[in-house]
């Protein structure tokens, strides 16, 4: 009797113990990919977020609610990169956290559906996982939008990122969303600087692109917009000695560009000078700049690169398939020019242009890793882009080799060389 008694006052004591002290958070899925002999695959670290998108029937009236359309979508930029780079028939390995709530178990219910490995995928308790909330016009333009996503700052910490550096180790390519904190960007760029593996930095918005600043030296490429472009040079200079002044208007397409050029090539030579050696500048409707040294490699052990279905049907047709009059070469030896490429957008039906910036660079990712050379992935790019504003959904349930390596040939034929001396 005495012994039940005091199991009972123990059990007792340990349940109020386990309410009065702060529980640490319980890993439900710690199985870090260690077999050294797995496959080379890019390696995306990042936020895995659940996007509510609210679309109103009517216009919106301030202070009020009006009809309309609310859904739930997979989002976060790094995830719809690693989705989009999926369904294009390259397997990333994708590190990322999410809570241990509805809205994490519906993110990893999706990426299992999906067939795609949720190893690097940290699941929490007492966690919120991410959540963007964005309010859309009629044409699919953001009208505002709020985001909690300081679980992945809190989460994907250095330590859990290290227990993948064989992976990383191993990676053709790591490509990291600015969503993370800054000491995870650096313990992630170290690992990658260690081993030679190229570095993508996706700078996410315009407050988080300028944690840019302390690992530019470590980055291969980066994907801003105009103003996170101009954001980026900034912190890594004098603030407010680049600027960005959007146009109002334009007689045509080509003055727009040569404007856009004028305008940001200041900030493009400053971040190349920064170490930088491939800038992808995405410029909406007005397509895409392409700036870097004449000669640079993007793809660590490119013949390792697993060649897919998919990626063979788009080399085939876009092979000998080259902007016309170009005489430059953007593969091989580093070389002392630098050199600036535009690259059109494609017209589209538009549905919705969240996540057509993160499907052009999974296209952009996935095409590099499946042997493509860097003119040919970005044209991928724009077309896996074009394929996304004209879905619902951030990513297409599917795409057509056939209609992006369409598309993609068209681009090219109509890339044009804006500078390079």
């Amino acid at each position: 009797m005495a012994e039940d008694a005091a199991s009972s006052s123990r059990r007792r004591m340990e349940s109020i113990r386990r309410h009065l002290l702060p529980r640490p958070p319980l890993i439900l899925s710690l199985n870090p990919l260690s077999a050294p002999e797995a496959e080379p695959s890019p390696v995306i670290i990042g936020g895995m977020v659940l996007d509510i998108h609210a679309k109103p029937s009517v216009p919106p009236h301030p202070g009020t609610t009006v009809p309309g359309m609310v859904k739930y979508i997979s989002g976060g930029v790094a995830r719809n990169i690693a989705e989009c780079m999926a369904k294009l028939g390259t397997q990333p390995l994708m590190i990322s956290v999410v809570g241990n709530d509805m809205a994490g178990d519906f993110l990893l219910k999706y990426w299992r559906s999906a067939g795609l490995c949720t190893d690097g995928i940290l699941q929490v308790h007492d966690v919120t996982t991410p959540v963007v909330s964005n309010v859309f016009d009629g044409n699919g333009e953001l009208i505002a939008g709020v985001a909690s996503v300081q679980a992945v700052e809190n989460f994907l910490t250095p330590s859990w990122i290290y227990q993948f550096r064989r992976h990383i180790s191993n990676a053709p390519l790591l490509m990291l969303d600015a969503n993370l904190s800054p000491q995870s960007l650096q313990a992630a760029c170290k690992i990658a600087y260690e081993s030679g593996v190229p570095v993508l930095f996706e700078p996410v918005s315009v407050v988080k692109s300028s944690r840019i600043a302390p690992i530019a030296e470590h980055i291969t490429c980066t994907s801003p917009n105009e103003i996170e472009l101009v954001a980026m040079a900034n912190a890594l200079s004098t603030p407010g000695k680049y600027n960005f002044v959007k146009l109002d208007q334009c007689n045509n397409n080509m003055e727009a560009v040569d404007c856009l050029f004028e305008m940001l090539s200041p900030a493009m030579f400053f971040l190349l000078e920064k170490g930088i050696k491939l800038l992808l500048v995405t410029l909406g409707s007005n397509g895409v700049f392409i700036c870097c040294k004449e000669r640079v490699n993007i793809v660590k052990d490119q013949q390792k690169c697993n060649m897919t279905t998919f990626s063979s049907q788009l080399l085939e047709k876009l092979e000998g398939c080259f902007p016309p009059s170009m005489p430059v070469n953007l593969s091989g030896e580093g070389s002392s020019r630098t050199c600036v490429f535009h690259l059109p957008a494609t017209s589209a039906s538009v549905i919705s242009l969240t996540g057509a910036g993160d499907c052009l660079i999974g296209g952009v990712l996935s095409s590099l890793c499946g042997g493509l050379n860097i003119m040919q992935s970005v044209a991928v790019g724009i077309a896996t882009a074009k394929a996304s504003v004209e879905s619902e959904a951030n990513i297409p349930a599917k795409f057509s080799a056939a209609s992006i390596a369409d598309e993609a040939r068209r681009t090219l034929l109509s890339a044009k060389q804006i500078w390079c001396q």
